[in-house]
């Protein structure tokens, strides 16, 4: 299980992924060595499943936030949706979900034209429920 330090350490990485062992080590009383031990026992448990990081989508000129709800036509058509949705480059996320629809789509595009393009194939596959995202709060 994970003891105080592990916490303190994941608490570190989330703050900065990039931080130095060394610097961790400091904040919680470890060498840099020890900290990249625990890191990779926490890698291999699977508490840390990856590093990512966080690119200015409007910088990249994808200005246009969009989600969908997608109504599905028919039950024999959900995994070449999935399919599709996988290998579109713009669906950042997807999710299936309970309640009103099945799936939750957040695209990102560069303009209008490109989410109606989205659009115009998506309806090959489902109805659906578009919400534009005007400003991110958190």
């Amino acid at each position: 299980m994970l003891d105080a330090t592990d916490l303190k350490i994941l608490e570190c990485l989330l703050a900065d992924a990039r931080m130095p062992h060394k610097e961790i080590g400091e904040r919680v009383h470890l060498t840099g060595q020890a900290v990249g031990f625990r890191i990779r026992k926490l890698e291999d448990a699977g508490i840390i499943q990856g590093v990512h990081i966080t690119l200015n989508q409007e910088k990249l000129g994808l200005t246009v936030m969009a989600q969908i709800i997608v109504f599905m036509k028919t039950t024999s058509s959900h995994s070449l949706f999935q399919t599709f949705v996988r290998e579109h480059p713009n669906v950042k996320e997807a999710y299936r979900i309970s309640g009103e629809g099945c799936y939750l789509l957040r695209l990102l595009v560069a303009s209008h034209g490109e989410l109606n393009a989205f659009l115009d194939r998506l309806v090959e596959y489902a109805n659906y429920r578009v919400h534009i995202c005007l400003d991110r709060i958190k």
